[in-house]
């Protein structure tokens, strides 16, 4: 993806099923936890880079021993220098008593993260501030263990108005407004209250209150606890949870939305937000690792039992299909195939856009991240020709000649690595101007690929968000090359709608689809459709939000997708570009037949699972209106 766009985040939960000295014994070291956590997260690391964070729960150590350990780093740089903070704290007792540090019962009784239970976090912030405050796991600390609880999410939730007025009205009194905190409260109370729950029916039955810790312990009922808290959330989410007492679990969102894989043996139970790092980090077979179920937990209790249960819905499954096209990683088996597919099927509208020639053309493809989607189209464009050779050896029969057949033969795309992202720039310029004179430097090309004024030049990009870096910088230095054409390809379909979900896209005004669309109503005379929508959309905000539907979709509803991919073309083209600029956007049915079982598009249709994101795409349009430069939830 040319325009930088983030998510939001990455969760790695490992538990231990043996003793320390069982992986000492086996793997030549108790770290075998904190080290395969290492491993995971770095696996991991393109799901979040403003920070990262650990947590860990040590079983059975005498009171007064430090059981819960948590370290974390807002730097951007986070995993190494959380791993190396532990490292040195390792390596200072190794330095004088080597023989301490291989001993794993020492070691937990005296060093930090030599833990049964371990939960990693990385962070990219959709929302709040880039600090270490911010970043996961985040705890809530009490004496009784049981009421301990470290939490950590790959999550945003529409209503976290709603649900803080509710711990409001409970009595409560948090002390930050987000879903984090929210979150990690609305859950809190519900586990008290269980345990209030067992305390009171266990001491009804005479047990003192030493008995009834072990025994809150034993019973507690976690699925309960995440039926009860969850019953009003709004939104795409994993939740991941660690109790003071050694249970575990992870939640998904009844709509699959977020995404969630785990893997068990008898040594092992793990919970990844990506498939091929558990695969890789404990070398496990593609169908050996599953897909946690829309509306699910496992739980991990102290015990070791692994309890797969549902807690919401489930309801249609709506997983996000961008995680599929761009977020995840390109290295699960999966996501390549349908990134390769979307390529592919993207071949008759390429086609199309270069007046059926392809002699004269040459491919390519930026970012890297689009590769997969790059190979698809060359297969798609292959096909193409090979059927084009097909026919035209027919039409000449017996009546062909060695050059004509060289000629038809050795027909193929051509194909060229045209640019390459130079350098990362940072600038403390404010001016727009001066950004975007910045922006055009991104970039650089490979010159003499094309011939000028004669090829024309396809590049495929996952998206096209803003189109603020294809306007400024890539156009620009394609044009330099002189082709007589630039066709941009997008993987997916027009972006019009805010995510509300976790994706950093919640402002309709970035999308360059959005405004195409503005100056087409107004080009065609149909700004009352502007007026109209905003009306609707300021009435909404006073119905329930089960009521409330997506009044935006009006703005699109005069004219073709083809249309408004004309008019991104006219707008992405300055006045100093010579080559013709096109713009060949996937379609929805496309996408979906590229990725069947992940059907959430709405960012691209306005279909939002869940009431909330109707009520988000409607406070998105007020904003533009009323020129708030804010988030709608």
């Amino acid at each position: 993806m040319t325009d930088e766009v983030h998510h939001k985040c990455g969760i790695a939960l490992l538990r231990l099923l043996k003793p320390l000295e069982y992986y000492q014994l086996k793997y030549g070291t108790w770290r075998y936890g904190i080290n395969n956590l290492y491993l995971l997260m770095e696996k991991q690391h393109n799901r979040g880079q403003d920070g990262a964070g650990i947590a860990s729960v040590k079983f059975d150590l005498e009171p007064g021993k430090q059981y819960i350990n948590r370290e974390r780093s807002g730097k951007q740089t986070a995993i190494d220098n959380i791993f190396r903070n532990i490292r040195k704290k390792f390596d200072k007792v190794g330095e004088k008593h080597p023989e301490l540090l291989n001993d794993p019962v020492w070691s937990k009784e005296n060093l930090p993260f030599a833990a049964e239970l371990l939960l990693g976090h990385l962070r990219y912030g959709t929302y709040g501030k880039n600090d270490v405050e911010s970043v996961h796991p985040v705890m809530r600390v009490n004496n009784w263990k049981t009421r301990n609880l470290v939490l950590a999410g790959n999550f945003n939730l529409t209503n976290v108005d709603e649900l803080f007025q509710i711990l409001v009205d409970l009595g409560q009194h948090p002390q930050d407004f987000s879903d984090t905190v929210t979150i990690l409260e609305n859950i809190g109370h519900f586990l008290d209250r269980e345990i209030q729950q067992n305390f009171d029916c266990f001491k009804k039955l005479k047990h003192d209150n030493t008995a009834i810790s072990g025994l809150i312990a034993e019973n507690l009922r976690v699925d309960h606890v995440l039926r009860e808290a969850s019953k009003k959330w709004d939104g795409g989410y994993v939740i991941a949870g660690l109790l003071g007492h050694g249970d575990a679990f992870v939640m998904r969102d009844p709509w699959g939305i977020r995404p969630s894989f785990y893997y068990t043996n008898d040594e092992i139970a793990v919970v990844t937000s990506e498939r091929p790092a558990i695969q890789t980090v404990f070398n496990v077979d593609v169908n050996e690792v599953q897909e946690l179920d829309p509306g699910s937990a496992i739980i991990i209790k102290k015990n070791g039992d692994i309890l797969l249960e549902n807690i919401r819905g489930p309801y249609e499954k709506r997983s996000c299909s961008f995680e599929r096209i761009y977020f995840s990683r390109g290295s699960d088996i999966d996501i390549y195939n349908e990134r390769k597919k979307l390529g592919e099927l993207l071949t008759p509208g390429i086609i199309e856009a270069l007046d059926n020639d392809l002699e004269n053309v040459v491919f390519s493809f930026i970012p890297n991240t689009a590769e997969p989607a790059y190979y698809g189209m060359l297969s798609g464009v292959e096909l193409v020709m090979k059927h084009s050779k097909k026919n035209r050896l027919l039409e000449l029969g017996n009546s062909v000649s060695g050059k004509d057949l060289e000629s038809i033969i050795y027909q193929k795309p051509r194909v060229e690595k045209i640019a390459v992202k130079d350098v990362k720039l940072r600038t403390f310029i404010s001016e727009d101007t001066g950004r975007n004179d910045l922006v055009g430097h991104i970039y650089d090309i490979t010159y003499g690929t094309i011939r000028q004024n004669i090829d024309s030049l396809v590049v495929i990009d996952d998206s096209i968000v803003r189109g603020t870096t294809l306007k400024y910088s890539i156009i620009r230095i394609l044009d330099r090359l002189k082709p007589k054409r630039i066709v941009i390809v997008s993987s997916s379909p027009q972006i019009r709608y805010p995510d509300c979900y976790g994706i950093d896209m919640a402002k309709l005004a970035d999308f360059i689809a959005f405004k195409a669309a503005i100056e087409l109503l107004k080009e065609t005379g149909k700004e009352s459709v502007i007026n109209e929508v905003y009306k609707k959309a300021r009435a909404s905000e006073n119905l329930k939000r089960e009521d409330v539907v997506n009044h935006v979709k009006a703005i699109y509803k005069p004219f073709s997708p083809e249309t408004i991919s004309e008019k991104i073309a006219q707008m992405l083209k300055t006045a100093d570009i010579h080559a013709e600029i096109k713009i060949v956007y996937q379609s929805i049915e496309n996408l979906h037949a590229a990725i069947p079982r992940h059907l959430g598009d709405w960012y691209f249709t306005g279909d939002y699972p869940t009431p909330g994101g109707n009520r988000v795409a409607n406070r998105s349009f007020i904003n533009f209106i009323e020129g708030r430069n804010v988030r709608a939830y």
